[in-house]
């Protein structure tokens, strides 16, 4: 007996058993995030109900020396780092998005500060969802292979779920987790099918080997086609494209404002750095069949996106359409990814660009809709009436975020727009034209909802409103003064996000 069991004890002892090489300095952000999630789970189970309140700091303390970690791989790690034979790659994109998700989840912790109160007997579960929701985001962001990719979204999406229906004695609540959550199973169902026809048809789950599977030049068997198709569409219901969009504005609106704010920034982001990674990556020489599909999103996206916000009349509602709107100027780029004569580059840095802008102006306004919510209890945009005599500062900001949003120079959002254009010119197609030409109509549709709730806000009477002043918790202020600063900066001087983009690459093994 020994005999046999001494094979088996010769490699797990000290030197015997390899396993995969691991960098672990390049790992570090995600085993710090995943120590920070053990702890607050340790210390929401072994503290009282009303004793929690250590909880969303050590949350917030963790989220940020994950995204120290992030710079420590910049200064001390190769350009592009390979592990479990190729699928975890840690290069510039994946550390640019990954320093994106520990930002944004930083500044939804912040503005959930108050929101979530202390002594709610659930609230360290609420964080616990939050962490375990972007670490599953930095997994996304440095995954280059379906089975890793698979994890990933399930890592971030099964969390969000339970955030979706928090408030759990609120029947919009409950019906948005259901909702969010029926639509993401059928998606997924459709992705995994997707993944397992590409699977036999290449016989591998590496995307650069499926690329090299794929890229013969012939015409693509019909199989191959609804293969691409369906992987492609699991993840538009991830960033809420058309007509996969239908879970959002009910989820977002019955969600805890924080939760939405998280969902329509971070979760969409994640999804958009997946279809980046299949695009540039795995489908790059099937641009035959990309193309077409993403031109029909993106155009069907930007369009019913901001022609049904124009109808809203509440404001967490107009954001929902509003993202789905700003997805599809997103996907533009994905349109022309492939054209013959032009670096694929320009469009994954001009989504880098946007997505990193994005975040910032979105994030932003859900603070200010949340600090404005605590007087008026509404988020009717009727109830922001008079709010530049008794919340002129609050005001102010949220005029800043939706100016940026609807692309008005000179805060970031144009630059963002600008970033979208150049990727669509330089592409040099009737598509790519095309595509800009409906960006520009969407953008002149969008600044007039926009510009609405400005105007409700300076000029409707508030005869009838209370004008005292709101106090906004300092957890807030922080929030809105983050986003803001980027919000502006990236406008005035938009060379430092695209400092940032420059260097995100993903054609080619690892950028």
């Amino acid at each position: 007996m020994l005999a046999a069991v001494a094979p088996i004890l010769a490699q797990i002892a000290p030197g015997g058993f390899q396993g995969p090489p691991v960098n672990w300095v390049a790992f570090s952000p995600e085993v710090v995030l995943t120590a920070t999630l053990v702890v607050v789970v340790l210390v929401d189970v072994f503290t009282e109900r009303y004793d929690k309140g250590a909880i969303n700091t050590l949350a917030g303390i963790g989220v940020l020396l994950s995204l120290l970690f992030v710079g420590v791989v910049v200064v001390t790690a190769n350009n592009s780092e390979s592990m479990f034979g190729g699928a975890y790659v840690v290069d510039n994109f994946a550390l640019i998005m990954k320093a994106l998700f520990l930002l944004s989840g930083y500044v939804v912790i912040l503005i959930s500060t108050n929101y979530i109160g202390e002594g709610d007997y659930w609230e360290g579960e609420y964080y616990q969802l939050i962490l375990a929701s972007v670490l599953g985001m930095l997994v996304m962001a440095s995954a280059r292979d379906l089975i890793s990719i698979f994890i990933a979204l399930e890592l971030l999406s099964i969390p969000a779920y339970m955030l979706a229906a928090w408030r759990k004695r609120d029947l919009k609540s409950d019906e948005a987790g259901m909702k969010y959550y029926l639509m993401g199973v059928f998606a997924t169902a459709v992705m995994l099918y997707g993944m397992s026809l590409l699977y036999g048809l290449t016989g591998d789950t590496l995307l650069t080997k499926i690329n090299a599977a794929i890229s013969t030049g012939t015409k693509p068997p019909a199989i191959l086609i609804l293969a691409v198709i369906f992987v492609l569409v699991g993840f538009g219901f991830k960033v809420s494209a058309v007509p996969f969009h239908t879970w959002a504005p009910d989820t977002y609106e019955g969600a805890p404002t924080p939760v939405t704010a998280f969902l329509a920034v971070a979760s969409k982001a994640a999804g958009f750095v997946a279809l980046m990674n299949l695009v540039f990556i795995g489908f790059l020489g099937r641009a035959d069949i990309v193309q077409p599909l993403m031109w029909a999103l993106s155009a069907l996206t930007m369009t019913v996106g901001n022609l049904i916000a124009l109808r809203q009349t509440n404001v967490v509602r107009m954001f929902a359409y509003s993202g789905v709107a700003q997805a599809g100027y997103m996907l533009a780029p994905l349109a022309v990814a492939g054209s013959s004569g032009t670096d694929p580059n320009v469009a994954v840095r001009s989504i880098v660009t946007y997505l990193l802008i994005y975040a910032a102006m979105n994030l932003g306004a859900f603070a200010v809709v949340i600090a404005l919510a605590r007087k008026t209890r509404s988020a009717e945009i009727t109830s922001m009436s008079g709010a530049f005599h008794y919340a002129p500062g609050l005001a102010w900001c949220l005029t800043i975020f939706l100016t940026s949003l609807a692309g008005i120079p000179p805060f970031g959002g144009w630059f963002a727009k600008f970033s979208i254009f150049q990727a669509l010119f330089t592409a040099a197609t009737p598509a790519g034209y095309t595509l800009a030409v409906l960006l520009v109509v969407n953008s002149v549709i969008a600044a007039f909802y926009y510009m609405r709730v400005v105007r409700v806000m300076a000029f409707e009477p508030a005869d009838d409103v209370d004008m005292t002043p709101v106090k906004v918790p300092s957890s807030l202020l922080v929030a809105m003064g983050i986003t803001v600063v980027v919000t502006v900066l990236t406008g005035v001087v938009p060379a430092i996000v695209s400092q940032f983009a420059s260097s995100a690459s993903l054609v080619g093994f690892g950028g």
